[in-house]
């Protein structure tokens, strides 16, 4: 019989089957069978808290177990049992309340990812560390302006980020909108990638899939793979999509289907635009409308190259049960997300789009400081023969080290350097940031991101207005590995 990988011991002793395990139980040899992804289940979303009162208090317990992924039980992580967790709907002005129970064998926390809120004490402070057995109160108070939108919830102790979504640590938030665009359902789709070791449970990811960024071998939306939705000709539901992955791009179309962007991350556009496809870098959300045409179309993830160092493939996604020591050139075609069936009798027709605000515009914004911050990947640097080190500036994280001064209420611009042959997906924590160039050319309209891909040898500015909050958090690459092992600085606004 193998033996327990540390990664197996993790999942399964908080659920007390390492005996069972070891012993050569039926349970071993059943997940040992390595069997094939269950496809065309009916799509599922996760359960929703919503607030009351203008407060939501929600318990959020991390915990190994036994979880539907692909539609068979794997051994991985999930919070409140599930693979998502809930999603958390919320209103501008509200408090939510969150009791982190940590009954993982690790130290964990948890970020709100894109939301505009306080990172100081028990607000998004990513420097909480939430031992085993142990639990946090975090308590965040959402700006009454706050952008509507898709936002989300993952782990962020640093050294574990990746392994702990990888192995199914998250879920979506949603700041509901005074005024929503007129549709029909409303799906949220969180989609992530993770691959199943011999014994079924998550598997430990090696150096090499580290230092590239990890990508799965499963491709899932909340946990099933290929699941198939229904709607009636005409129909316009609103679909909001997070990439959950811990490295993959999703390059996404729905052909045969209207498609209409509403925002992305937290940006929305004055009125919908009209899209073929979207590209999600890790970590990035977006806001489509779909208005259903009669047939058949599949929600798809195209081929993206993300670029690679020296010695290594391209990383461009791959399809469900194609494990990644295999990893040869991707499908043209993509790999199938999710299945849409349009039949039925015809909805009534959908009706026009009111034109939103204009998104806040920082071009015309008096620059208080400019700063350059570099991206770079070398080999060595003190990390080890063999090992590929991650800094920004030149140095790699250390938390008690403040990188960046800033001051409050001030705009300042950042050109956002990348000199290495792979893409660098930058994330800010609390503070949106506008778009203004990539490569040098100019972006239009303005673009509020809090995720924004920086390419290969390339680079980009933004601008940030560093409002309505002082203290400490955190930037990085959101390719997680490359944050575990370095890939991120710490900034103080006072």
């Amino acid at each position: 019989m193998p033996p327990i990988s540390r990664r197996s011991a993790l999942l399964l002793g908080g659920l007390g089957l390492t005996g069972t395990v070891a012993g050569g139980a039926g349970l071993w040899w059943t997940l040992n069978s390595r069997p094939t992804a269950v496809t065309g289940e009916s799509f599922r979303q996760p359960p929703a808290l919503g607030s009351s009162g203008g407060i939501l208090e929600a318990n959020l317990e991390a915990a190994p177990g036994l979880f539907p992924l692909a539609g068979r039980q794997a051994g991985a992580l999930g919070y409140n049992g599930g693979i998502p967790g809930p999603t958390l709907r919320v209103r501008p002005g509200d408090v939510l309340r969150v009791k982190l129970v940590n009954k993982l064998a690790e130290p964990s926390n948890l970020h709100l990812h894109g939301l505009h809120v306080s990172p100081q004490g028990n607000g998004d402070n990513v420097f909480v560390t939430v031992d085993p057995g142990r639990s946090f109160d975090y308590e965040h108070r959402i700006p009454d302006g706050h952008p509507p939108g898709l936002y989300w919830y993952h782990p962020h102790h640093h050294g574990r980020v990746a392994d702990q979504i990888f192995a199914g640590l998250f879920g979506a938030i949603v700041v509901e909108d005074p005024a929503p665009p007129t549709a029909g359902p409303e799906r949220v789709l969180l989609v992530s990638d993770t691959s199943l070791d011999g014994a079924g449970n998550v598997a430990e990811a090696s150096q090499p899939d580290r230092m590239a960024g990890r990508e799965g071998a499963l491709l899932l939306v909340n946990g099933q793979a290929n699941p198939r939705m229904e709607a009636r000709p005409g129909q316009r539901e609103r679909w909001r999509i997070v990439n959950c992955c811990v490295a993959r791009y999703l390059r996404l179309r729905l052909d045969g289907q209207k498609l209409q962007l509403v925002g992305m991350d937290s940006g929305r556009f004055r009125s919908p635009s009209d899209v073929q496809e979207v590209l999600l870098a890790p970590g990035n959300r977006a806001e489509l409308l779909v208005t259903a045409a009669l047939g058949q179309s599949e929600l798809r993830a195209m081929p993206y190259d993300r670029g690679a160092m020296s010695g290594m493939m391209g990383r461009r996604g791959m399809g469900p049960g194609q494990p990644a020591e295999q990893e040869g050139p991707a499908d043209p075609a993509g790999v199938t997300l999710a299945t849409l069936a349009v039949v039925g009798d015809p909805a009534p027709p959908a009706s026009v789009i009111a034109a939103g605000n204009a998104p806040a515009d920082l071009r015309s914004a008096a620059v208080a400081a400019r700063r350059q911050l570099v991206l770079a990947t070398s080999m060595g640097g003190g990390m080890g023969a063999g090992m590929m080190g991650f800094t920004i500036n030149g140095q790699s994280f250390q938390e008690g080290r403040t990188d960046t001064t800033v001051g409050a209420g001030t705009v300042e611009e950042w050109v956002l350097v990348n000199r290495s042959p792979m893409d660098h997906p930058f994330h800010l924590h609390v503070w949106p940031m506008q778009l203004i160039a990539e490569n040098g050319r100019a972006v239009e309209p303005a673009a509020l991101r809090d995720v924004v891909n920086v390419p290969a040898n390339g680079q980009c500015t933004v601008r940030i207005a560093f409002r309505d909050f002082t203290g400490r958090s955190v930037y990085h690459c959101h390719i997680l590995d490359h944050e575990d092992l370095g890939m991120m600085g710490v900034i103080e606004v006072r």
